[in-house]
């Protein structure tokens, strides 16, 4: 343990604490010309920085240019980080209700993308709400979803997210071996990645995790780590988050006057700022020291407990939250319904495709085959454009998922690799059909031929028998 905690301090002290405010415009401008999506998102995903924790404002105003960029371009991408840029900036400003709408749209854009990486970004921006809001099953389910889908993305970083944000709800709800798995994870990917903006959120986990385990020494090392990459920054929300931590850690240890100072510090670091709600939980903490020894501060701690928490969980809001969830749910579902429908009836036109090439290869064969009457050429030429037909749609229905995923539904894209397909198709028709023709005339010869010859044995044994008599 001794040796990872001394690689977490060099790694604080080689790397920058975060980078300058990020170039938005400049960022754009890359993002609207470049062709190629993995690399769009990687542009778009350097667009996170230390504002997208931070500052509300700065978020909605990206979100916004970035709106108006993405309906110019008809792009999902684009559309769905505007939209999570949106529904964060909201979320900060503590406005649940306007953030969640604005993620299920990110979600429902990113779906329509087929990008994995953007789509775990768009959950694991919407599973922040639920774990706000305390609803951690939600918030749990969304994470993982998220890193399943970042697993299988091309993005590095995004990878990362979800299981920092596993690392802290799992945290919260006790499940230690879970926490650490996660948060180490997540560490290692910051490494491999070389970021640092979320590592003051990450050992504070860590810090969470080792005072629930009773290593007192190195919790506090953890969360001091947290203060200090702060220090020097305006994310005055991780100040919050590591000084109720360690608020919260000298209280399991009954060092009361320690946690008094930190939970002040917590509050004070979110005072008349649009992050105000935070303040609910050392508030609490505050309300139930003072309770029994010093009445005028329960009722002031108590007020902010109570004015921070009703900010984030009133009756009202609840009702649209639990409203909006259930809707999200509701599309997810009958998205799912809709795409088992729309493969079982593309197995079910793909069996139809088979049998008609089925029906119209054997009744072509036999018609070449046969022996017993003269087939027209013309009709052999139409069964064949037939077969054509249904192989070629066989094709577009076996291929059509494939050639929406590589294309991202660009009807330009599709209509050129349909061409491309008729392109090979139609010259192997022509052979086909040459080489059936070709058979087709030499078995009517054959079929003639024998007509002819039996037809001269006949008048040739008429005329003997004519001659006997």
């Amino acid at each position: 343990m001794k040796k990872i905690i001394a690689l977490f301090c060099f790694a604080v002290c080689m790397q920058t604490a975060f980078a300058q405010k990020t170039n938005v415009d400049s960022i754009l401008q890359k993002v609207a010309v470049e062709k190629d999506d993995d690399k769009k998102v990687d542009l778009l995903v350097s667009l996170i920085s230390a504002e997208i924790n931070n500052d509300p404002e700065w978020c909605i105003e990206t979100g916004l240019k970035l709106l108006n960029q993405s309906r110019k371009k008809n792009s999902n991408i684009e559309m769905t980080v505007a939209y999570s840029f949106l529904g964060q900036g909201y979320r900060l400003f503590g406005n649940n209700i306007k953030a969640l709408d604005y993620h299920h749209k990110a979600i429902a854009a990113a779906e329509k993308s087929g990008n994995l990486s953007i789509l775990a970004f768009a959950e694991n921006q919407t599973a922040h709400i639920y774990k706000d809001r305390q609803e951690y099953d939600k918030a749990i389910d969304l994470y993982l979803s998220s890193t399943a889908h970042a697993d299988k993305g091309n993005n590095e970083k995004v990878k990362g997210w979800g299981p920092l944000n596993l690392g802290g709800v799992y945290l919260i709800v006790d499940k230690l071996d879970s926490s650490l798995m996660y948060s180490q994870r997540a560490y290692e990917n910051s490494l491999k990645v070389n970021s640092v903006i979320s590592n003051p959120y990450l050992f504070s986990n860590l810090g969470g995790v080792q005072s629930k385990l009773g290593n007192a020494q190195l919790a506090v090392s953890y969360y001091n780590m947290a203060i200090k990459q702060s220090i020097g920054t305006t994310n005055i929300r991780y100040f919050n988050i590591a000084y109720t931590g360690l608020a919260e850690h000298y209280q399991r240890f009954n060092q009361l006057d320690s946690c008094i100072f930190y939970a002040k510090k917590a509050i004070a670091a979110v005072n008349n700022t649009s992050f105000f709600y935070l303040s609910s939980k050392p508030a609490q903490l505050l309300t139930d020291i003072y309770e029994k020894v010093n009445c005028d501060s329960t009722l002031k701690y108590a007020k902010i407990f109570k004015i921070a928490a009703d900010s984030l969980n009133s009756s009202k809001n609840n009702q649209q939250i639990q409203l909006m969830t259930f809707e999200e749910d509701l599309r997810q579902q009958e998205l799912a319904a809709e795409k088992i429908k729309e493969h079982e009836e593309r197995q079910q036109n793909l069996q139809y495709a088979l049998i008609a090439f089925g029906i119209i290869t054997l009744l072509s064969l036999y018609l070449l085959l046969s022996r017993s009457f003269i087939t027209n050429t013309k009709l052999i030429e139409f069964f064949g454009v037939v077969a054509l037909l249904i192989v070629f749609e066989f094709l577009n229905l076996l291929l059509h998922p494939f050639l929406e995923r590589v294309t991202h539904h660009s009807p330009i894209l599709m209509l050129l690799a349909l061409v491309c397909i008729a392109a090979l198709l139609v010259p192997l028709h022509h052979r086909v059909e040459k080489w059936a023709t070709a058979k087709l005339v030499e078995k009517n010869k054959q079929i003639r031929l024998a007509a002819a010859k039996k037809t001269i044995r006949l008048l040739s044994d008429e005329q003997l028998e004519g001659n006997k008599n």
